[in-house]
């Protein structure tokens, strides 16, 4: 089993930039894809990047591609979501997940989530 935990969240300004991570216990974490996806209020939750175990491979919502960028130190077990040039649009809970899909139905070990609201 695999336990993740996220953090890095918080309140910015529309422009502004987080780092989300997500440490990784429990199984092996180094040979597994992981992903973000993020729920906002009223909306159903949503995919918004993902990364091979090697790092080698990921993919991007089309929402985010250009201002987010995923990354992982498998020597820390983590997974990173760098955010820049955030919109009052991206307000919502960010989740990690261990899988490799655009679909939330491919991911298992999903972790609690971190709350980032983008104030315009």
């Amino acid at each position: 089993q695999v336990q993740l935990v996220e953090s890095g969240g918080g309140l910015v300004q529309a422009g502004g930039s987080l780092r989300l991570s997500c440490a990784a216990s429990g199984r092996t974490f180094s040979n597994r894809a992981m992903g973000w996806f993020r729920q906002a209020p009223g909306k159903e939750r949503e995919f918004v990047a993902a990364i091979t175990w090697s790092g080698g491979s990921r993919m991007y919502a089309d929402s985010v591609k250009g201002r987010f960028t995923i990354s992982r130190d498998n020597t820390k077990n983590t997974v990173y979501l760098q955010m820049n040039s955030l919109k009052p649009e991206d307000t919502a809970v960010y989740y990690c997940a261990a899988g490799w899909s655009t679909s939330e139905s491919k991911y298992d070990y999903w972790g609690q989530g971190t709350q980032v609201t983008v104030s315009s």
